[in-house]
Formats: structure tokens, C-alpha cells, sequence
């Protein structure tokens, strides 16, 4: 079963893995969620969505329903 942002829990980090997906904004590529990226669950609003991340030092607040389609693999740490 492969990782997606989503299961991400508060506090952990992540390397991208994969951002194939037709339902990813281009806006989000632009601002660096990209594979090969770092990424890091910062907060996560009440009810859970949205999650606020930085990713390779950029803050972003993305949907968990964009979120479950941005493919990652768990770093210690």
C-alpha cells in the first residue's frame, strides 16, 4: 500500500514520490510539491482539512482532497 500526504499524522515528514495526477493543481507544482521534495505536516485545521505544510521551506495550506492524490514515502525524524 503506497503512502499518499493524507496519512501523513501531525509532526511527521515525507519525501514525494509522486504528483502524477490530473486532480493536482498546477499552482501546487509551482510552489514546489514536486517529487524529490521534503515535506512536513505542520498543522492540521479543526476537522482536518485543511493541512497547512511546509515543503523545502514553503508554507502551504493544500485540501485533504487534493491531498490523497500526492503519492510519499516516510522519513524518520
Amino acid at each position: 500500500m503506497s503512502l499518499t500526504l493524507a496519512d501523513l499524522k501531525r509532526g511527521q515528514q515525507g519525501i514525494i514520490t509522486d504528483v502524477s495526477s490530473i486532480h493536482i493543481p498546477l499552482k501546487l507544482l509551482e510552489m514546489g510539491c514536486l517529487p524529490g521534495n521534503t515535506v512536513h505536516l505542520v498543522q492540521v485545521a479543526p476537522f482536518a482539512d485543511p493541512m497547512y505544510l511546509n515543503i523545502n521551506g514553503s508554507h502551504l495550506a493544500i485540501r485533504k482532497e487534493t491531498a490523497i492524490h500526492i503519492k510519499i514515502e516516510t522519513v524518520n525524524g
